[in-house]
């Protein structure tokens, strides 16, 4: 089978639609449907039912579903070890979230580089729905994320409890003014806990990357809520300065990682990872 026509069914159950399959692929919309006539002639059954809001599933589908992330995976892996440089035993993709690459992703591959000598290493950082599905088709082999979501194959460990705190480059603000404060975009559940924290606060300047805004708050002033150990190192010079009284909220960070992986490889990653992330937190 053409590996092809396995990421292309992922895509559509991922996206639910041929049509947002064919935009995320690169491609156009009858290569989409050409490859999966091609694959359901292969399989002898009818993988997906069209209707008008996209493609749902047929029972065929959801048995092949059990299947297709473990062969993409398959085809990754042996692509990576034959692609292994001299002198190294495997290769390994790492990577994170865009938000989350400092201090941790960049401390784990200081890590790796000092005692996985051995293991050639790529480095890869996406935005979260791009990364989950990544590691779920074998590209990536071990993921930094927050909130990741839950697909078939994967399995998601919890690295550290990491707080967003308040922080300001005034030493004197004691509470939110709208005109200097930014709104970072940490997910769905800092935006239920901050809307029930602060119900009036109404900020006029909205930011979608934690690292783009600190930088901003950093050059021209101003509050906003960061991770503490993005900020640790800013506090200690008085650039920034803690906010008090003022709440913080939970930012877990975990670990994904395909329930199919080689733990010979990814085993001692994980456990280096669990290292530096442990040392992180205190």
């Amino acid at each position: 089978m053409d590996i092809e026509l396995a990421r292309t069914f992922l895509e559509i159950v991922s996206t639910g639609s041929f049509v947002r399959a064919s935009e995320r692929l690169n491609v156009g919309q009858t290569t989409v449907s050409a490859r999966i006539r091609n694959l359901e002639q292969q399989l002898g059954r009818q993988l997906f039912v069209r209707h008008k809001g996209g493609a749902s599933l047929t029972p065929a589908g959801e048995q092949f579903l059990r299947h297709a992330p473990m062969y993409v995976q398959l085809w990754q892996r042996t692509l990576q070890q034959v692609a292994v440089p001299p002198g190294r035993r495997a290769a390994m993709t790492v990577g994170s979230e865009v938000s989350l690459w400092q201090p941790l992703l960049v401390n784990w591959v200081r890590w790796m580089r000092g005692s996985l000598s051995d293991i050639s290493l790529r480095v890869h950082v996406d935005v979260p729905q791009d990364l989950i599905k990544q590691v779920a088709s074998g590209m990536v082999d071990i993921a930094i994320m927050y909130a990741p979501q839950h697909l078939p194959g994967l399995k998601i460990d919890l690295l550290l409890e990491e707080k967003l705190v308040l922080v300001t480059s005034d030493p004197d603000t004691r509470f939110m003014d709208g005109t200097d404060y930014l709104y970072i975009d940490w997910g769905p559940d800092f935006t239920l806990q901050h809307g029930m924290n602060f119900p009036d606060v109404a900020p006029d300047l909205f930011v979608d990357l934690g690292p783009l805004a600190l930088s901003y708050v950093l050059s021209a002033g101003g509050s906003g809520y960061f991770r503490m150990s993005a900020v640790q190192a800013h506090l200690g010079t008085g650039a920034l300065h803690l906010v008090p009284e003022m709440p913080q909220f939970s930012y877990p960070v975990y670990a994904v990682h395909s329930a199919n992986a080689d733990m010979t490889i990814v085993g001692p990653a994980l456990a280096g990872l669990h290292t530096v992330s442990d040392a992180s937190a205190r």
